[in-house]
């Protein structure tokens, strides 16, 4: 394990040798703003900082405090910084989806700029819902549909950008219409890279067997930002045969590392080849955990994830 990432000395890759490693509410079961069974926002900056990060995300607009002001404080007390925010889109519903997605941006967007951050992670709806399991619409998109989902999404970027020097990392996803290899390479055939990117989530590129490494090789230049993330590969099999919904299976199929896939290590230095400053944030989704459970988790990742590859930093 690297002594960076206890704090010690600072090793080659502390000075830019490799990836930053960091981590997000959502390692810490929290999915929205507010709810009772949530970790408070003080507690999980508390608990990261115990655990070793040293990089952010913001997580759900509204659980960690909107002030920049406040926010800078808050983080810069524990030694630790914001690397991006969060942002849901819907284009393929209709042109009424825009005026949605920007509300969010302009929320999240400054509120990142503010703190120095570079990175929007924007995720698409979802064709099922995440509290209900409710089918809200069919899995697949119409060609016309795609037009849409691309269009927003690079008028999206093109804001983004302009307005607020932040860029856009497209994250595909379980129960969404962009979740597949063949999803996920059309969205980047019918997107131009200087405005839509991926936030390349490892747990959620495999869920549907998607071969993490073979993306990264082909798509070099669209790799913008990692979340790194493990399926369990025989339980996503019951989970798929029985049509679970993700949000249900969550928290059981997205295992500790290093119980599942894809294997860190390689997808580390395959990346750190492409831009040794890209975010690799720990992302394990655990809805609903006891908030008990966390911290241990989160140190333990962070430590195989060190051992993994000496192309990793804390800073």
């Amino acid at each position: 394990m690297n002594e960076q990432a206890t704090g010690g000395p600072a090793s080659p890759a502390s000075s830019g040798g490799g990836l930053r490693i960091g981590t997000a509410p959502d390692s810490w079961g929290v999915w929205f703003p507010e709810h009772p069974r949530q970790i408070p926002w003080q507690r999980f900056l508390d608990e990261v900082q115990a655990a070793g990060y040293h990089w952010i995300e913001l997580g759900p607009y509204g659980y960690l405090p909107t002030d920049p002001h406040q926010l800078e404080d808050e983080l810069g007390a524990r030694d630790l910084k914001l690397s991006g925010g969060t942002v849901f889109t819907g284009f393929h519903k209709g042109d009424e989806q825009w005026q949605r997605a920007w509300d969010q941006a302009v929320q999240v967007g400054s509120l990142v700029h503010a703190l120095g951050a570079e990175h929007i992670v924007v995720i698409p709806d979802m064709w099922r819902s995440d509290l209900t399991g409710e089918a809200l619409e069919p899995r697949i998109l119409d060609a016309e549909q795609w037009g849409r989902l691309a269009r927003g999404q690079e008028r999206l970027g093109k804001a983004l950008w302009e307005e607020y020097g932040v860029r856009q990392q497209f994250h595909s996803h379980a129960d969404s219409h962009v979740g597949t290899r063949r999803e996920v390479v059309r969205l980047l055939e019918l997107t131009d890279p200087r405005y839509v990117n991926l936030c390349l989530d490892t747990g959620h590129y495999a869920y549907y067997g998607g071969d993490n490494l073979r993306l990264i090789q082909e798509h070099p230049d669209r790799i913008g930002y990692l979340h790194l993330k493990q399926v369990d590969p025989e339980l996503l099999f019951e989970v798929l045969k029985n049509d679970t919904p993700f949000a249900d299976a969550a928290a059981e199929v997205m295992v500790e590392p290093p119980a599942g896939i894809p294997e860190f290590g390689p997808i580390i230095e395959a990346v750190a080849a492409i831009d040794p400053d890209i975010f690799a944030i720990v992302e394990q989704d655990m809805p609903g955990v006891d908030i008990d459970v966390p911290l241990k988790i989160a140190t333990r990742t962070r430590e195989h994830i060190f051992g993994c590859s000496p192309l990793t930093r804390r800073r």
